[in-house]
């Protein structure tokens, strides 16, 4: 089911899914030629849209509903969690994998909040090939860069909604019932809503927030890092639509 789920989202997140219409268009062109033209530009027009910056950006930050956490929300919280966000697979400049970089942003601010609030740290991440875990790359980061002891790893999950259910189970074992919720600003809206759903109090700790560039004529200008961008936010609502969020 996992896996299928998977497969589902890749093929109907770009660039996938405007390319595979598209090309529906232009098998439809034969017998309907004006409906197969219509929705053959239609989708490539729709994916040069889905490259630009300022779409991009709108769309991650139409999820962006967290602002960010205060000290004394932080005092608040009985523990910090940090969601992982990918690895770095056999990195070459370390001989093995590490976490990618939206989990070193992740873990970079959540070390900050574990230094200024002083709360044990849970970091939560699995793997999907079976290779080592996310959650003990995320460990190895934060205690031999960041200096900031990891009390709990949880290296089961395989995505958010696994995240939450696992780190749950550890939390509420040991007494933790409030948690601060590290991850990027547009991935917090689905995150929090899961570990709520899991039984734990969450305050958001939002980091990463979308922005554009000053410049209007870059935030016109396509790139493939605007894509990734919407395809990001894509995913999310997906992701809440999918859950009832």
């Amino acid at each position: 089911m996992f896996f299928a789920k998977k497969l589902f989202a890749a093929l109907i997140l770009p660039p996938s899914g405007p390319l595979l219409l598209a090309l529906f268009g232009c098998l439809v062109m034969r017998r309907r030629p004006r409906l197969g033209i219509a929705v053959a530009l239609g989708s490539l027009a729709g994916l040069f849209a889905l490259c630009l910056p300022i779409v991009g950006t709108a769309l991650l930050q139409s999820l962006e509903d967290s602002p960010p956490i205060t000290a004394t929300s932080l005092q608040s919280v009985d523990a910090i969690v940090i969601l992982g966000g990918g690895t770095y697979f056999l990195a070459p400049e370390y001989a093995m994998d590490t976490v990618s970089r939206f989990t070193l942003e992740r873990l970079r601010y959540g070390a900050l909040l574990a230094k200024q609030g002083g709360r044990p740290v849970l970091v939560s991440g699995g793997s999907l090939w079976g290779e080592r875990a996310e959650a003990f790359s995320m460990q190895d980061v934060l205690e031999k860069e960041f200096s900031v002891s990891v009390r709990w790893t949880e290296g089961s999950s395989r995505d958010t909604s696994e995240n939450a259910r696992y780190s749950a189970e550890q939390l509420k074992a040991a007494g933790i019932r409030r948690i601060a919720l590290v991850s990027h600003a547009w991935h917090l809206r689905r995150a929090v809503m899961l570990f709520r759903r899991a039984g734990i109090e969450v305050v958001p700790a939002p980091m990463g927030y979308a922005t554009n560039s000053p410049s209007l004529a870059e935030a016109l200008l396509p790139t493939a890092f605007a894509l990734e961008r919407s395809r990001q936010a894509l995913n999310e609502w997906l992701g809440l639509l999918a859950r009832g969020g």
